[in-house]
């Protein structure tokens, strides 16, 4: 075919091509970089004291290195600390293709006093300890049509929240696995999830799809105890109430939703029911939350950077929910990327040490505080 065009078609063809490909670069870029109307006014917030000493490598898996990890919890007792990871160090192919146990618990030393959900995920990303110590997880990818040629038989995992007992019991599951869709059949690549501590209804962070997608999903799906569906909160935009890659959950000591609406850069304060009552947009690009009883806020950015975040950097931003002022700031981890690295899931314990799960750096990082 080739040979029937003439050298200027072919050149004229090729220009084309490349303006084409240059056009739909600068629309993804555009559509990469986040933020809202009202985020993209606000002053970046890149310091404040750091009363923290970092210890990296924290937690320590038995027989492998660490995959790429997203969730860090704590367990009830305030002490141990529940963790994921991806199983593989890139972020494909995640788990499928391994029987290695994506869940960990640690004592507090780092050392691993358990793993379980071998062969069962595919890109294990949040997770969540409730009231009465059990475990969930959110499997926030299902197969693809290349990766299943690659690991045929792997079709039904993914896209699906897995509830445990501490034990490693799977006791509940939320969507059906493999498949992305609604609820109440399925879920579309859940981030996270948590449990209302005061009736143990679920809520479940949806989606980690690419924000490219013309069929993004933005929403919070709600569940009772036993798993049946009650509602949707939100949807996808940068409106108020909206979201576009909801990624962390947590309840306040009010029993307020709050919510990391990551590429809209703000949290998002929301009731049980899914009222918008308020936004904050002082803490960066927030893939990870966590509370305390004070209501102290803990917002880990693990992804601001020049081009999606103009003059924000990685790190930890801490302030009240009272007020939504940051008033302490951890700087990312040194690396060779000018612009360092930050765990995206976050938790703390009942002493105040923080924790990050890696996903650059790979395992758990702890922050001791002095």
């Amino acid at each position: 075919m080739e040979m029937s065009i003439s050298g200027l078609a072919r050149f004229g063809l090729t220009a084309l091509i490349v303006v084409s490909f240059a056009l739909q670069g600068a629309s993804v870029q555009a559509q990469e970089r986040g933020g809202t109307v009202q985020t993209d006014k606000v002053q970046p917030v890149n310091s404040g004291p750091n009363p923290y000493r970092v210890i990296r490598d924290w937690a320590r898996i038995e027989g492998r290195p660490w995959g790429g990890s997203n969730g860090v919890a704590i367990d009830r007792d305030g002490k141990f600390v529940w963790a994921t990871d991806r199983c593989s160090p890139g972020t494909a192919p995640g788990c499928l293709g391994t029987k290695a146990n994506p869940i960990h618990k640690f004592d507090e030393s780092g050392k691993e006093i358990r793993s379980f959900g071998g062969g069962m995920f595919v890109w294990p990303h949040g997770i969540h300890v409730d009231r009465d110590g059990n475990v969930w997880v959110a499997d926030s990818r299902a197969p693809s049509p290349d990766e299943l040629k690659k690991f045929p038989g792997e079709q039904e995992k993914g896209s699906v929240v897995v509830k445990f007992s501490p034990e490693g019991k799977v006791l509940l599951t939320l969507g059906k696995p493999g498949v992305r869709g609604n609820p109440p059949e399925a879920l579309t690549d859940p981030t996270d999830v948590v449990t209302d501590p005061r009736n143990g209804d679920v809520y479940v962070a949806e989606s980690h799809t690419d924000v490219t997608d013309t069929n993004l999903v933005g929403r919070i799906s709600v569940f009772n105890q036993k798993g049946k569906f009650l509602r949707t909160i939100g949807k996808t935009g940068t409106g108020p109430g909206e979201f576009r890659t909801p990624h962390a959950l947590v309840f306040d000591t009010q029993g307020r939703l709050i919510v990391a609406d990551r590429h809209n850069h703000r949290i998002q304060i929301l009731t049980r029911e899914g009222k918008f009552l308020r936004e904050y947009d002082d803490f960066g690009r927030v893939s990870g939350l966590a509370i305390d009883k004070n209501d102290v806020i803990y917002a880990a950015d693990s992804e601001s950077t020049e081009k999606v975040h103009s003059g924000w950097l990685r790190g930890i931003r801490i302030g009240s929910l009272k007020d939504g002022k940051v008033t302490m700031f951890v700087p990312a981890h040194k690396t060779d990327s000018p612009d360092g690295t930050m765990g995206e899931g976050i938790a703390i314990d009942a002493a105040g040490n923080l924790y990050t799960a890696e996903a650059q750096l790979r395992g758990v990082t702890k922050y001791v505080k002095n």
